[in-house]
């Protein structure tokens, strides 16, 4: 199959360049199941039974050696989506597949922590400062879903995501250095025409060139993230969707802790000013080597499947006019389930916008009202020594944050009942005996694993070689699950949990309150790093791999790159909504600086708490996979007996 060859790191130059090859390898990596349960009479549906991710596995021979009856209705088929014969990624695969977007964090949040008190140090206002931040919700919502459709259409041999990665990863290096550096870079060229780095002319010209260069590294940070996604859906297996989502946020609360944690440390007296003599300039460097290190070692244990197969692209031209056509006729056939998801997103995002960005000025307020309320008649120099104390603060809050959100990401895969369980036809010696090579054409790279235990457990805890020990730990594993527990429901309660801490602001008054909040927020934002992705890449996985059994390519409403970009919109265009929003209640609410007992930021946050409510109510509307699994096999059930 393509998912085996695109998955091994041996044997390239042995890769199928046409379907008739590719089916000649398949036969040889496994046995086919119409050649060892007998031929069947109609060819088209042992290649349907035998590839496809989307339907039950075999049943096993009876005593008497006779199959039990099944479905014949393609459709039926094909949307079926019980055990599929996708095979089980090891933990180590899962970790490399996802690694890159622990730099790509990194990257991010040395922007987002850092990167507003550099630009007011260059002299801009913080008028024009919420104008230049607006650039991170704006390409997202423009450049995702342009890298998207690129991406899908993209045949490069080696992968249709890697091109898209690497280059948005080296955008995103020479930006973050030009932007570490600009008064330099300004001052050195102008210099070069005898201006004076003091004057006012360089002041200015730096900072019109630092906002050119925040534009373009938020565009490529837009593009590594739209092609680490589309990555992952693309080289998880369909049961795995969850756990590689979850990896994706684990490996995000690292990235998030080392940013944090990095504003407790003098980095240019650490390093010696070896790598700059500004904090912002060495945690722009370390962000580098994290991004482009995790960007080449995932390209280059992970090989995609071959583009070329899923055959010719579209040939339509991707101007300004038909960028928006395809994109609003991709809109209008999304996926119910992915515009679900899409629905509960918009509203998710407009109440976490305010939060991310304006918490650490809450807890800011909080620690400083007392000395604001005793000394009323500060001065400006004074009220902004008051405000670095009240910052730092806040940032060992959101240290907590990022620390609670990290312990969740490792413990709620483990008691969230997974909606996709792992396939169960494999053999015993496939199953339980791993002596070769797990790397090799045709191998699973984990053993088989039962169906009873999640995806996540198994990447954790691979089966043992004895079946008996291999039982118990399942067992054990299972028991830790929540029955009731699937990821809509924990994705739901997580908005709810979220509301009720943002209502809570009405009663806060201590920053330890604050912090405490803050962390069981944490929670709520494991489940926003994980569900939805999941969610997404789950349909969309289980879509293209049936397509590509088919023998051909997925339909355009199913082709994960132009989906996420699609899902990113709805992520980013609420930000933007938000802002607006934010900038009404400040406007009618906020204070003189340096006054006590501002509360503007407390109703931006209760804002974004019943923006959270709405959110719940879309996600209830998400469908279970269970429940559709139930409706399919109604569904074949009757046409069976139509067709009796």
């Amino acid at each position: 199959m393509a998912q085996e060859w695109a998955d091994s790191p041996r044997n390239s130059k042995e890769r199928p360049q046409t379907r008739n090859s590719q089916d000649a390898l398949d036969g040889q990596a496994r046995p086919s199941i119409s050649s060892s349960k007998g031929v069947r009479g109609n060819t088209s549906f042992d290649l349907l039974n035998e590839s496809s991710p989307l339907l039950s596995p075999q049943d096993p021979e009876s005593q008497d050696g006779h199959t039990s009856p099944r479905p014949s209705h393609p459709s039926t088929m094909l949307d079926c989506g019980d055990d599929d014969e996708e095979e089980s990624k090891s933990v180590w695969y899962l970790f490399l597949l996802t690694l890159s977007i622990g730099g790509l964090q990194i990257a991010w949040t040395v922007e987002i922590s850092n990167g507003s008190p550099y630009l007011l140090s260059l002299g801009m206002s913080k008028s024009l400062l919420a104008l230049v931040w607006i650039a991170g919700p704006l390409s997202g919502t423009l450049v995702q879903p342009y890298v998207g459709i690129m991406s899908d259409n993209c045949r490069v041999s080696w992968g249709k995501r890697k091109p898209y990665m690497l280059a948005g990863a080296a955008a995103t290096l020479i930006s973050l250095v030009a932007l570490a550096w600009a008064r330099e870079i300004v001052s050195g060229v102008l210099g070069i025409f005898g201006a004076d780095a003091a004057s006012y002319g360089v002041k200015l010209t730096a900072i019109t060139f630092a906002i050119a260069v925040v534009y373009i590294l938020d565009c490529a940070i837009n593009t590594v993230q739209a092609g680490i996604r589309a990555f992952i859906v693309d080289n998880a297996p369909t049961h795995q969707q969850e756990d590689a989502n979850a990896w994706a946020g684990r490996i995000s609360g690292v990235g998030n802790i080392l940013g944090y944690l990095s504003g407790y440390v003098d980095l240019p007296v650490l390093t010696g000013g070896y790598f700059g003599n500004t904090q912002f300039k060495v945690l722009c460097v370390i962000a580098c080597f994290a991004l482009g290190g995790t960007v080449v070692i995932s390209c280059l244990y992970i090989r995609e499947h071959d583009p070329r197969l899923e055959g010719p692209p579209s040939d339509e031209k991707l101007g300004v006019i038909s960028f928006f056509r395809q994109v609003f006729s991709s809109i209008q056939r999304l996926n119910p389930q992915v515009r679900k998801v899409c629905d509960a997103q918009f509203f998710t995002w407009m109440g976490w916008f305010p939060f991310l960005f304006y918490i650490t000025t809450y807890i800011g307020q909080l620690h400083l009202n007392p000395y604001f309320a005793s000394n009323p008649d500060l001065s400006e120099a004074e009220i902004d020594t008051a405000w670095e104390k009240g910052t730092r603060v806040a940032t060992f809050a959101l240290l907590i944050f990022a620390i609670t959100s990290f312990i969740c990401n490792l413990i709620l895969p483990f008691i969230v009942v997974p909606s996709y369980n792992p396939p169960t036809n494999l053999s015993r010696n496939q199953s339980f005996h791993s002596a070769r090579s797990p790397y090799r054409h045709g191998q699973p790279t984990t053993p088989g694993t039962p169906g009873a235990m999640s995806a996540s457990m198994t990447s954790f805890f691979p089966p043992t070689p004895s079946p008996s020990s291999h039982s118990r730990l399942t067992r054990l594993l299972s028991a830790a699950q929540i029955p009731w527990l699937t990821l809509r429901r924990a994705w739901f309660l997580s908005h709810i949990l979220f509301a009720i801490c943002m209502f809570l602001t009405f009663f806060i008054r201590t920053t330890t309150g604050a912090t405490v909040l803050v962390g069981i927020v944490g929670l709520s934002w494991a489940l926003t790093l994980w569900a939805p992705f999941a969610l997404i890449s789950a349909e969309i996985s289980k879509r293209d791999a049936a397509a590509r059994k088919l023998g051909g390519g997925a339909a355009k409403e199913d082709k994960a790159g132009i989906v996420l970009g699609l899902h990113n919109v709805a992520v980013s265009a609420p930000q933007i909504l938000a802002t607006l929003v934010s900038s009404a209640i400040f406007k009618v609410t906020q204070k003189p600086r340096g006054s006590a007992g501002d509360d503007s930021v407390g109703w931006v946050l209760r804002f974004g708490g019943l923006a959270a409510l709405v959110a719940a109510y879309m996600t209830s509307r998400i469908g279970e996979e269970a429940e559709k699994k139930k409706e399919r096999k109604g569904e074949a059930d009757e046409e069976m007996g139509e067709g009796s």
